[in-house]
């Protein structure tokens, strides 16, 4: 998955702003206890990232 595929779901399920506090402020478990933007920055796959928001915030199937 692209960078910019991953930011338009991103901004899909949570909308502009909350998509970046999202990113910035919410550790996951899902990713060893980093956040979004630090997942993204350490290189975690963006596909791997995108499926961990998924689980934490339970987003539909059929936005997966």
């Amino acid at each position: 998955m692209r960078l910019t595929v991953f930011w338009e779901r991103m901004r899909a399920q949570f909308g502009e702003r909350y998509a970046e506090s999202v990113a910035k402020d919410q550790v996951l478990p899902e990713l060893g206890g980093r956040t979004v933007n630090q997942a993204l920055a350490d290189g975690e796959d963006a596909k791997t990232v995108w499926r961990a928001v998924c689980e934490a915030f339970e987003v539909p199937e059929r936005l997966r």
